[in-house]
């Protein structure tokens, strides 16, 4: 399978500043950008940078990045899964995780997490691709945000929706621990039939075991 990436852009009118977001960028023209102080999810910002610009260079790796001039200050990443993780038994080629999405706590509230996803979509070879989420709450900046388990979780699925990807059923342990954990996918047009039931199957280990 050849992953071919079109690049796609859009500027975002907030009060603040007019913010772009663009992708899929490459290792190169990320590294030359500075991460606002404010992207902590995951690691610190300068170590983060350096993971999303290891991920650019794989051949299936895509970010997408809300930046104002030269400060990234949000970001989506796409790749396959974790080889620990159950989405990555199938070893489908066509199969991609989106893996995170952060926007900076003062820039949040202006859709960029949307926008993000929706440049994402723009490129016409995503619909190659039945693209994965795994929604865990433990992830979640409840604190930053104030909004319960519930509320986070409606915010995160209507992001998730702006993208094309909506809620799929599946027995993984990690994700039925707790309600409001979910798995979201969106399905491309091009998918064949085939990498559908191999999807179906891996949401479905424990079916036939009674």
């Amino acid at each position: 399978m050849h992953h071919i990436k079109t690049y796609n852009a859009k500027e975002l009118k907030t009060p603040k500043s007019t913010i772009l977001i663009e992708g899929p960028i490459s290792a190169q023209t990320l590294a030359g950008y500075h991460f606002h102080e404010g992207l902590v999810a995951f690691r610190q910002p300068k170590q983060q940078q350096q993971a999303l610009v290891e991920i650019a260079d794989l051949p299936e790796g895509r970010i997408i990045i809300a930046r104002i001039n030269e400060t990234v200050i949000g970001y989506v990443t796409y790749l396959y899964p974790d080889p620990l993780e159950r989405w990555s038994e199938g070893n489908m080629e066509d199969l991609i995780e989106l893996g995170a999405i952060e926007v900076a706590p003062e820039y949040r509230g202006y859709s960029i997490g949307k926008n993000l996803l929706k440049v994402s979509m723009m490129d016409d070879f995503m619909e190659d691709y039945i693209i994965i989420t795994t929604e865990y709450y433990w992830h979640w900046d409840l604190k930053g945000s104030g909004l319960n388990v519930w509320e986070y979780r409606k915010v995160m699925e209507k992001m998730m929706n702006a993208g094309g990807l909506q809620w799929y059923a599946t027995d993984d342990p990690e994700i039925s621990s707790h309600p409001a954990n979910c798995l979201m996918a969106r399905i491309g047009k091009r998918v064949k039939p085939e990498s559908i039931e191999k999807f179906d199957r891996l949401r479905f280990k424990n079916r036939f075991m009674y």
